[in-house]
């Protein structure tokens, strides 16, 4: 009894702790999951914003990174020329709410088509005993078809994809709010174990 006093106390506040934090993570996902869903397009908008200003920011640090610690001068100059244009991005995402929605969605098109293609050509250079191989070649395929879908339609497609994120949040939520129900009641189940 003195070993699951010792053990059950510290286990049972943590246990406390953590099935609340799932609980308002999954409350928030619910409820942003909902928002996306009921206005899709205001939605879009701030994700054009939010876009925007990371593709500022981001051009801001690769500017400073030219001109400070980078090593080689070749890496200095991609690093310049990055910075250039995530700016110039940046100014164009601000410049109209379309635009923006634009941007967005060809920029996630290209990162996915270079991500499916990446995987796809790793997946096919490996010999064919590798496990998960067909599922690889899978991915990669489906990676740059969605990459090619969204740099062809960019806002149809970001829209829907804005749908589709909001239908996982809502469902991700309800499933870390019965998690967090679960863990609530292991907590108790521990806590009269202890005593």
């Amino acid at each position: 009894m003195t070993t699951n006093t010792v053990l059950g106390s510290p286990l049972t506040a943590l246990a406390k702790k953590t099935w609340q934090t799932i609980l308002v993570t999954g409350l928030l996902a619910v409820v942003l999951g909902i928002i996306l869903l009921v206005w899709p397009g205001p939605s879009l908008l701030v994700a054009g914003v939010l876009f925007g200003i990371y593709m500022v920011v981001s051009g801001i640090f690769q500017l400073i990174a030219a001109f400070t610690h980078l090593p080689s001068t070749s890496f200095r100059v991609l690093s310049f020329i990055s910075g250039v244009l995530s700016l110039i991005i940046g100014v164009f995402c601000f410049r109209d709410d379309l635009t923006s929605i634009v941007l967005l969605g060809l920029w996630i098109g290209i990162s996915w088509l270079f991500r499916g293609i990446a995987v796809l050509f790793s997946a096919i250079s490996e010999t064919s005993g590798v496990p998960g191989r067909g599922w690889q070649i899978f991915y990669g395929i489906i990676s740059a078809l969605a990459g090619v879908i969204l740099i062809v339609w960019p806002i149809g497609s970001v829209a829907t994809l804005v749908l589709v994120v909001g239908i996982f949040l809502i469902i991700i939520g309800i499933m870390e709010v019965i998690t967090a129900f679960g863990v609530r009641k292991d907590s108790h189940l521990l806590d009269q174990q202890a005593n």
